[in-house]
């Protein structure tokens, strides 16, 4: 079974870009945090496609808390130097826009409205 779910806050705004086919891709970065481990979080790229990532690149951005469900994908490649290199990444199906950071009152601000698509 290849499957990861998971909670976690964008490091950094969305990375928004459309193929020369027009398939929609978006990047996010995430910080997770691990239990019982105080400033050891875990770092992860995650990558949206087509209407999920239009919708990310347009609500997301850095500090905002999102819960991701997807599978792990494997990349390998080579570097500039000639040398080969590996990754591996989150290739997201769900993505779920959770409260903002800035909250001050206990109310989600206007980003976190029902009305908001969770692609």
């Amino acid at each position: 079974m290849n499957r990861w779910t998971g909670t976690g806050h964008l490091t950094k705004g969305p990375k928004f870009l459309e193929t020369d086919g027009g398939t929609a891709i978006c990047t996010l970065r995430i910080a997770v945090k691990r239990a019982g481990k105080q400033g050891q979080d875990g770092y992860f790229d995650v990558k949206c496609f087509d209407a999920q990532a239009s919708a990310c690149a347009e609500y997301l951005k850095a500090g905002r808390e999102v819960a991701i469900d997807g599978r792990l994908l494997f990349d390998e490649f080579q570097t500039q130097d000639g040398s080969y290199a590996s990754r591996v990444y989150i290739v997201a199906e769900r993505v779920e826009f959770l409260a903002s950071r800035n909250r001050s009152t206990g109310q989600a601000n206007a980003e976190s409205s029902p009305n908001q698509p969770a692609a």
